[in-house]
This record gives structure tokens, C-alpha cells and sequence, in this order.
């Protein structure tokens, strides 16, 4: 199997209303639906009814190279997702089950830049954030608080991932391996 998957928060946010500057916060409250005090948990997100995302994530690598690359500043929250993580891809996390400081989360799908951001920082954050870098969303599966710096882990794998690697364990690399050492019984290969 693949080594543990883990990173931690950089970074917590929530949008109290449309339109306003993200706030920053050390802690968090999720609880089933999202995170306390965001509009998308009170239900006032744009988004709420037909795609909004209970928790949404961005890799603070993926931030950094668009500052570097784009000259594009998503820092502070301008990158308009709630968790920041840092040493994990988020869409390694869709349909897996990770815990997020006491919270329990499952990631459901990606979620590319919206045309707000564009207007908020240019036009160069599609490109920033191409394929599968804007991040993703996430169901609450467990309540709890979350903190800057604390782990993410994953406790539940993506079900298609495990079974590509139980497929390469049995019929893949793992099995071409195997036959090429000497058989222990006739010492033949």
C-alpha cells in the first residue's frame, strides 16, 4: 500500500456574506454542514442550493506558485476557500475520509475558481488554478474544531485508489516482482 497521506492547516477562513473579505480565524467550528459563521453553512452562499460545498480546501503550495508564476496575491483569504493545507494535493482527498483536528471530513469534488475570483484578482487565476488545483469541497462526516497547524490525516481511503493498488499488488508490479526472484522450493526462477 502507499505511504500515509498527511499535511496540516496553514490556514482557516470564512466568508461572513457575499461580497465581504474572507476572515481569518485560529479556530474553527464545523459542525454538520460547515463551518460556524460562514454563509454557506447559514445558507446565505450563492451556491447554497443547487452546488454549495459544506467545506471547501486549497493546497497552500498551489498559492505560492500562483504568486510566483501569476504575480496573483490569494493570500489572506482571497483565494475564497475555508481550509488551507499544506503537504497534501486536495484532490488526493476526494472520496476519502480524513480528519481535520477533531473534525472528520470526506472529500466529494473539485471546485475550480469562480468568476468572482476572477474579478477579484484577474483573469490569470483560471489559469493559476487550472485542472485540479482550486481545490475542493468536503462533507462534515464528524463535528469538532479544527486549528491552524493541526494534522490532516486520512482515515479512509478513496475506494477506487485502494482497489488500483490491491489490482497492482496482485497482477501488477508487485507480481512481475515477485517472478523474477527464485522460487524457494526449486531455486529456479
Amino acid at each position: 500500500m502507499k505511504r500515509e497521506m498527511h499535511g496540516c492547516v496553514d490556514g482557516l477562513y470564512t466568508a461572513p456574506s457575499s461580497g465581504e473579505a474572507m476572515v481569518s480565524h485560529e479556530t474553527v467550528a464545523v459542525r454538520d454542514g460547515g463551518i460556524e459563521g460562514d454563509r454557506y453553512f447559514d445558507g446565505n452562499g450563492y451556491y447554497s442550493a443547487t452546488d454549495g460545498c459544506q467545506v471547501t480546501l486549497v493546497d497552500a503550495a498551489v498559492l505560492d506558485e500562483a504568486e510566483r508564476e501569476f504575480d496573483l496575491d490569494l493570500s489572506g483569504g482571497r483565494h475564497r476557500r475555508n481550509v488551507v493545507v499544506r503537504g497534501i494535493d486536495p484532490s488526493a482527498l476526494l472520496d476519502a475520509t480524513f480528519a481535520l483536528g477533531e473534525a472528520e471530513l470526506r472529500g466529494t469534488k473539485l471546485r475550480p475558481p469562480c468568476a468572482y475570483l476572477a474579478d477579484l484578482v484577474g483573469d490569470d487565476v483560471g489559469a493559476a488554478l487550472r485542472e485540479r488545483r482550486g481545490g475542493i469541497c468536503a462533507d462534515v462526516v464528524t463535528p469538532g474544531r479544527v486549528a491552524v497547524g493541526d494534522t490532516l490525516r486520512v482515515t479512509e481511503a478513496n475506494p477506487r485508489e485502494m482497489g488500483r493498488e490491491i489490482a497492482d499488488r496482485l497482477g501488477g508490479r508487485d507480481a512481475e516482482a515477485a517472478s523474477s526472484e527464485p522460487n524457494p522450493e526449486t531455486g529456479h526462477e
